[in-house]
């Protein structure tokens, strides 16, 4: 499931990066800079470094934003592009360093999740759990509670709790009005869940609703013929 987490952070990084700082950031650069010339340079500079990190040059966004994190260490968003270009790096340690600061200065649900499966990458499936309830309380977007809701899952799993990560999964069994993309995925982790745990019928049945919306989801055609569609 960990193809769904990159996935997530690929679309938080969508949702998060601005074409232009927005004036609560440009405000936040200002006072951590002392505005002026000074001001117009650093948030050049963090533009550049959100750029690098949409087009995926992870470490030049990565060497960006820690040549800013001095000058502006209470900037939240300097923190984030630290996380983000280190969890896309597979850096998990330094990515959830960099991303529970951020959270410390400005909550952000959105990556709230890339964090979740930083922690679960580290074992760290006790913070993973509580990450989660934080997540929930702020009541996010749909999209930002299924990206969650996965990873959580994921990280139950992890441990064996098959039983459990099943549960968890239960809100997404509800038929939408309309089908999205982060309906398909939680469709595909309640397949793979059943399937590992032994439950080849519930699999077919999640595996056959994603193909009755998009026939060229990942690879679940050839799981389907895997379980003897």
């Amino acid at each position: 499931m960990r193809d769904e987490a990159v996935a997530a952070v690929e679309r938080a990084e969508r949702r998060r990066t601005p074409s232009d700082l927005s004036p609560t950031l440009a405000a936040e650069i200002d006072g951590a800079s002392g505005g002026g010339q000074r001001s117009a340079r650093l948030r050049e500079r963090l533009l550049n470094a959100y750029e690098a990190l949409e087009r995926e040059r992870f470490g030049d966004a990565r060497r960006m934003a820690n040549a800013l994190v001095k000058e502006l260490t209470s900037v939240a968003a300097v923190h984030e592009i630290i996380g983000l270009s280190n969890y896309r790096m597979g850096n998990w340690r330094p990515a959830a360093a960099a991303l529970e600061r951020s959270q410390d200065l400005r909550p952000e649900p959105s990556t709230l999740p890339v964090l979740m499966d930083c922690l679960r990458a580290l074992g760290r499936h006790r913070e993973v759990a509580s990450v989660w309830t934080e997540l929930k309380g702020m009541s996010p977007a749909h999209e930002v509670m299924a990206e969650g809701r996965i990873v959580a899952a994921g990280s139950l799993a992890d441990g064996g709790d098959l039983a459990g990560a099943i549960a968890l999964m239960d809100p997404a069994t509800a038929r939408p009005k309309r089908v999205r993309d982060h309906h398909l995925r939680q469709w595909y982790v309640l397949a793979d869940l059943h399937d590992r745990a032994g439950d080849v019928v519930a699999a077919r049945r999640w595996f056959e609703r994603i193909l009755s919306q998009d026939d060229d989801f990942v690879d679940v055609r050839s799981r389907l013929r895997q379980l003897g569609r």
